[in-house]
């Protein structure tokens, strides 16, 4: 035991000595290890909507220190302003930071915000959900919500608003309790990518109105607001043919079925017994009372008699199709000579339409976490911004990846112990599985109800291979949309403006911050504990 203590005391100290190279690297511009306490450095916000008490604190299993939320169902808010202010202009920056839900997440975020200087209209002792951000980053889950946010605002050339550009389809949050390590690196080709645990998730481009919503660069025309549709264009591809004529023997009366006359009552019919008999074994309770129950009745039962019959009581010829039956007649489709198609408005030049060659990205000045979650146990740590991916790399490998393998094994032992190891790991992949589905960009009109079930089979392992079933109708459903021409499924409104939401120079609050609020408190409404009712079931 000795040995081995000793043995892990040495790795951990040439852990700390090649995280500390790192930390002295050239290309490392800030690094947080949260191995000594954070005050002095971060600074707890002040206003008064944030009553969640931020604690220095180990992680579990682990002599590993991080920043702690400690208390359920509160808003959080904590700042730690740079020494130098980081532009994002100019070469590679690697945004990365490491973050353990030690108690899960059902309704909380976990994600960084990498705040503009104090110029923009904020002070660090009142930072909270209104301060100018440039990039917001990290998981985020709750109800529909469940995804790792990456949101950037970026001032319109044109118009001189700040606009929320939010990454379409992002990766869904690990749902385990492990340690993981969140990377976002900005490639000076516009590129960017997402990388979970140093998987890489997701590749976008800046530039692209494929990635990001709204898009970054708005579209070079538009419709013409003042072009109006014809008052003679026809949009029927289909009309009536005016020389069609119903035919005289066309009986729009003739019933859709008719008694088959040609039906004969089966050999055996018991005519004179009822399909449902008194319950032979039936017996009036002993505190019936005739005169306030009323007589007494036996229960019905079926016959025992009809089940060998071919059918019991009066027998009646059976309906048929009525082959004279051609029901409302209607006049037949012709094609339209006159169809002109699906009118649109003209397009036009742009008025708003602007061209970059690169986001031109406002300088990072802080680093702040602003939550509010429904749970406690969520632990920061390694917080690293960096001008070249092997820094984080090196980070991942040498300090994270040997803490997440001893987490992994411990949950491996637990599960053991409990016997439900062979069936936790099917569970995890199947759970691996339909969070990747949720992803499909086909799927995402679908994403939320998708979600739903994946959460519900979290709460209830054994019912997983039903919600894969589930899944799969949905996905069969629009598979044959697609295959016979379906109307592509309307976007999920909410999550639609969620994704899309703009906000001014006058309004810095994130629109997705504000949409995610509204989820934890109708979070904390269904938490509340209902009053019992007194009412009795009769």
């Amino acid at each position: 035991m000795m040995e081995e203590r000793r043995n892990r005391l040495l790795a951990q100290a040439l852990t700390v000595l090649l995280i500390s190279f790192q930390i002295c690297a050239s290309d490392v511009i800030f690094y947080e290890s949260f191995d000594e306490a954070f005050e002095g450095r971060w600074v707890v916000s002040e206003k008064g909507d944030y009553q969640g008490v931020w604690k220095h604190s180990k992680s579990e299993g682990h002599d590993d220190y991080g920043l702690l939320v400690s208390e359920k169902a509160k808003k959080y808010a904590i700042v730690n302003e740079l020494d130098d202010v980081v532009s994002l202009k100019d070469g590679t920056v690697v945004l990365q930071y490491e973050v353990r839900l030690q108690s899960g997440l059902e309704c909380g975020g976990a994600y960084l915000k990498y705040l503009r200087p104090q110029d923009a209209g904020w002070k660090v002792k009142e930072f909270d959900n209104e301060s100018p951000y440039t990039i917001m980053f990290g998981p985020d889950k709750c109800g529909a919500t469940n995804k790792v946010h990456f949101i950037f605002k970026h001032k319109n050339p044109k118009t001189g608003e700040y606009v929320e550009h939010h990454l379409k389809y992002p990766p869904s949050v690990p749902y385990d309790k492990l340690s993981h390590v969140y990377t976002a690196v900005l490639k000076p080709d516009n590129e960017l990518r997402i990388l979970i645990d140093g998987e890489e998730k997701k590749k976008a481009n800046f530039l692209s109105a494929e990635d990001f919503e709204p898009p970054l660069i708005p579209p070079k025309t538009i419709p013409d607001p003042e072009d109006k549709k014809p008052e003679d264009w026809d949009e029927r591809a289909k009309i009536p043919d005016p020389d069609a004529v119903k035919p005289d023997d066309w009986d729009e009366d003739a019933p859709m079925e008719i008694v088959d006359e040609d039906a004969v009552k089966p050999e055996g019919w018991l005519d004179d017994e009822p399909e449902e008999i008194d319950d032979p074994e039936a017996t009036k309770p002993e505190d019936w009372d005739d005169e306030e129950d009323g007589e007494f009745e036996p229960p019905k039962v079926d016959n025992p008699k009809c089940a060998t019959a071919p059918g019991c009581g009066e027998w009646k010829r059976p309906m048929k199709r009525n082959p004279a039956y051609k029901g409302k007649w209607h006049t037949p489709l012709i094609d339209n000579p006159n169809y002109k198609g699906i009118w649109k408005p003209q397009e036009i030049p742009n008025p708003d339409y602007f061209e970059l060659e690169r986001p031109n990205f406002e300088p990072i000045a802080a680093i702040g976490i602003e939550i509010w979650t429904m749970q406690d146990g969520i632990l920061f740590d390694s917080i690293l911004i960096a001008s070249d991916e092997k820094s984080a790399e090196s980070y991942r490998l040498t300090a994270w990846k040997p803490k997440f393998e001893v987490e992994k094994e411990k949950q491996k032992e637990e599960d053991k112990a409990t016997g439900s190891d062979g069936l936790s790991a099917i569970h995890k992949k199947v759970f691996d599985v339909l969070y990747k589905v949720a992803d499909v960009p086909l799927l995402e009109p679908y994403k939320p109800k998708i979600l739903e079930l994946i959460e519900k089979a979290e709460e209830q392992p054994n019912i997983a291979m039903g919600v894969l079933g589930s899944i799969a109708v949905i996905i069969l459903t629009v598979f044959l949309k697609l295959l016979f021409g379906g109307k592509k499924p309307a976007a999920n409104v909410a999550e639609t403006r969620n994704e899309a939401a703009a906000e001014t120079s006058n309004n810095q609050g994130s629109q997705g911050d504000k949409e995610d609020e509204d989820e934890k408190e109708d979070a904390a409404a269904a938490a509340a504990p209902r009053k019992r009712s007194n009412r009795r079931e009769t």
